[in-house]
């Protein structure tokens, strides 16, 4: 800006304070107003960044106490009725020199704008990185805003299959800001599965001051059982039965993981594999309790002698007209697709 341009503006009055305002009074007004008409706050609405760059324009020469006081002579001038000529050794320093770096324009002039932190005013950065959390020096729309979150960890458990089936408070060891490592209390749900990751909110590092921390991300290590396997909130076991109890139906005893054996019903006629529930006797968490899912296996014996031989026989000689596989070539002949004859 020329300096035949501060005929024409009020710094005063765009920042609002009297012309004998202290500098407190003044970064006082220059935060408020750059605050209120900042871009990031106003996206797209030119009126804002018009306003914006003019409180910016009078923060920076009254800022200045030499920029200031050169101010205060041309405006007492201009009251006076006299001109300045723009550019000269004697000329004011323009407000581009100030916001080259920001909008765009040319350094010329000698606008003092410190943003280190050294002798004179606060520079823009320093301002507005308070205002809207960018970094000392490195001002303007681009900057980072706000403290940083803390950056999430990882980390890997062991548990044993009780341990995943009634959830475990454990003692997590992550890596710390210095290089080290530290502990951290994490506890662990009832009913998670092997390799499942528990996220626990807030145990990462430490953000900036202000700055919300990370998350700690655990991964599960689930040392299998010899009888039960986990699914979810159900336990699942597989339990072998005779050949009669299959064809007769029965009452068996099943395991349970905690306390005595639950009596169970197998229907008459239960086929080799079919899967039977008993329901409340899984993992408790806080949304449902499991149930206990019990799959049958028809147990074959090795060997068999005497009178149960002769009961195999008679009973293989009554059945000899049913073949169980009869079905299962019926459905191949009835393949839509005519795979059974050739075609494709």
């Amino acid at each position: 800006m020329a300096s035949q341009d501060w005929f024409e503006k009020d710094f005063y009055a765009i920042l609002g304070v009297p012309a004998d305002a202290g500098q407190d009074a003044i970064k006082k007004a220059y935060r408020k107003l750059a605050r209120q008409y900042h871009p990031d706050a106003n996206a797209g609405d030119p009126a804002s960044e018009r306003r914006f760059k003019e409180v910016g324009e009078a923060y920076a020469v009254l800022a200045d106490p030499e920029q200031r006081q050169q101010y205060d002579a041309v405006r007492a001038m201009a009251r006076g009725g006299a001109r300045f000529t723009a550019g000269g050794p004697g000329g004011g320093a323009g407000f581009e020199d100030l916001l080259g770096g920001l909008f765009g324009g040319s350094p010329r002039g000698n606008v003092r704008f410190t943003t280190n932190g050294g002798a004179g005013p606060a520079g823009f950065e320093d301002l507005l990185g308070g205002l809207f959390g960018s970094s000392a020096g490195t001002g303007g729309y681009g900057a980072p805003r706000g403290p940083r979150r803390g950056e999430d960890l990882t980390a890997d458990v062991d548990l044993t299959f009780r341990q995943a089936v009634e959830g475990a408070q454990l003692t997590v060891r992550v890596p710390d800001a210095r290089g080290g490592n530290r502990t951290v209390d994490a506890r662990i749900p009832a009913g998670v599965r092997d390799g499942q990751k528990v996220r626990l909110r807030g145990r990462g590092r430490p953000g900036d001051p202000g700055g919300e921390p990370g998350d700690l991300f655990v991964t599960v290590h689930v040392e299998p059982h010899s009888v039960f396997t986990l699914d979810g909130a159900d336990l699942k076991v597989t339990v072998p039965i005779t050949f009669p109890e299959a064809v007769f139906g029965a009452q068996i005893d099943v395991p349970t993981l905690e306390g005595p054996p639950v009596r169970m019903k197998v229907p008459a006629g239960t086929r080799s594999g079919r899967t039977l529930r008993v329901r409340g006797r899984g993992v408790r968490t806080p949304k449902r309790t499991g149930d206990l899912l019990v799959t049958v296996h028809v147990e074959t014996p090795l060997r068999v002698d005497g009178a149960a031989r002769q009961a195999l026989e008679a009973f293989a000689e009554a059945t000899a007209g049913e073949d169980p596989r009869a079905e299962l070539f019926a459905r191949s002949r009835r393949d839509p697709a005519g795979a059974g004859d050739g075609r494709r």
